[in-house]
């Protein structure tokens, strides 16, 4: 018996659960008002210094996350390699956002290992004043109320193009408690912030051995197919602004809603499809959604049919022929892992898995009882680190609410430092 069959499903059935206790309704207090709310530009100044780019010198070039989730090391930049004559200097502790696209909250703190990197124009920088800890307005930039008041002052006619400016940054009003309010908050926060990077942590371990499982599993496998030959594999209907605003309006599935998670099918675009349109790209439980762009290969099995919703062409539909779909999917994740889609996709400045590529990928057969357990086993770790990833999920929401009450004064400071 080989060491993959000797798992013990027992010992996995039950999803882990992480208790993490965050201030429950009856800890609001009868506090009547928050603090005072004051414009950014009393408590942060625009603050900019450019750097010349020089030829035959290296810069390190930083980008800004969504959502602020803070900065991000772009790599090395040669100042001869760029159309900008100068760029922006980021200094640790200074507020840095993005101005395109605004709305997406693409809006940090500067941490000291990104101080000396550079970034565009486009990205504006801010000092912060005394009254402002550095760890209290990095929270802030996190926080979904001031994504609001971002969006809400974005200018431009293309949505895609809108922008905010400095000016209209700095005109946005927020609470302000003292900085010993702040630094409590700091303290709350965080430690949420802990519980929710170990639940990752652990999720991440699982999935990780769940690879590991997997591509022992497969090692043992004496015989291929090509994907082609055991299922039908087929692209969606294209967009054009045509289709987007035509009749027989229909949602469909983009490559963002596709994830190894799960299905996202909140906010779902429409367009155009007809009778026959419905009929071709029609979508039921056992089908195999996956990424043909972006994150080639990124799959997600579907539990139930889908009634009325399609597809885009940026998404392959793999519907199992002669094999048992979930045992495909097992399958489409093991080549993912080790490479073997990445292998088949095409690269010009982004990659592609094209249906006649995918079509070829060589998916290891087993037999009918190692298909069966490779699938168990699957479910049981995807249980757990679903119920792992919701947890989080519902602490991240909780915390956006812990940050917002705390600032409005309806949920006690003292109150609130006990339960976290």
């Amino acid at each position: 018996m080989s060491d993959w069959q000797q798992i013990s499903l027992g010992d996995l059935e039950t999803p882990v659960r992480r208790k993490v206790a965050v201030p429950p309704q009856g800890s609001r207090a009868s506090v009547s008002g928050g603090y005072p709310l004051r414009p950014l530009g009393e408590v942060v100044r625009l603050d900019i210094q450019r750097t010349p780019m020089k030829p035959a010198t290296t810069y390190r070039l930083a980008g800004v996350l969504n959502a602020g989730k803070g900065v991000v090391d772009k790599g090395e930049l040669d100042g001869g390699d760029t159309e900008y004559a100068a760029m922006n200097v980021l200094h640790t502790d200074q507020v840095v956002m993005r101005k395109l696209t605004a709305w997406e909250g693409p809006i940090t703190v500067v941490p000291a290992e990104f101080d000396g990197f550079v970034v565009s124009n486009e990205f504006p920088t801010f000092t912060l004043g005394p009254e402002l800890m550095p760890d209290w307005m990095r929270h802030v930039c996190r926080s979904p109320r001031l994504w609001a008041e971002m969006k809400n002052r974005v200018s431009g006619t293309v949505q895609r193009r809108k922008r905010l400016n400095p000016e209209q940054l700095l005109q946005i009003q927020l609470p302000i408690p003292p900085r010993e309010v702040q630094g409590r908050i700091v303290e709350m926060l965080d430690a949420v912030d802990d519980q929710i990077n170990a639940l990752n942590a652990e999720a991440d371990t699982l999935e990780r051995a769940l690879d590991a499982w997997i591509a022992t599993v497969f090692s043992t496998a004496d015989n291929y197919t090509p994907l082609g030959d055991i299922a039908e594999v087929q692209l969606g209907k294209m967009l054009s602004k045509e289709r987007a605003a035509g009749p027989h309006q229909a949602p469909y599935i983009r490559n963002a809603d596709v994830q190894w998670q799960g299905l996202n099918l909140t906010d779902l675009k429409t367009m155009t499809f007809t009778e026959k349109d419905r009929a071709r790209y029609s979508l039921r439980a056992g089908d195999i959604l996956s990424c043909e762009g972006g994150d080639p290969g990124r799959s997600v099995i579907l539990s139930e049919d889908l009634d009325g919703i399609y597809y885009q062409k940026a998404v392959h539909r793999v519907r199992a022929t002669g094999v048992d779909s979930r045992f495909l999917y097992v399958a489409i994740k093991h080549s993912y892992a080790s490479g073997a889609i990445a292998d088949l996709c095409t690269v010009t400045t982004i990659k592609h898995l094209t249906a006649e590529k995918y079509r070829t990928l060589h998916v290891p057969l087993l037999s009918e009882k190692q298909q069966l357990r490779a699938v168990e086993v699957h479910d049981v770790f995807f249980a757990q680190v679903s119920a792992i990833r919701a947890e989080a999920n519902r602490l991240r929401g909780a915390r956006a609410s812990l940050l917002s009450g705390l600032l409005d004064r309806t949920i006690d400071i003292k109150s609130a430092e006990q339960e976290v």
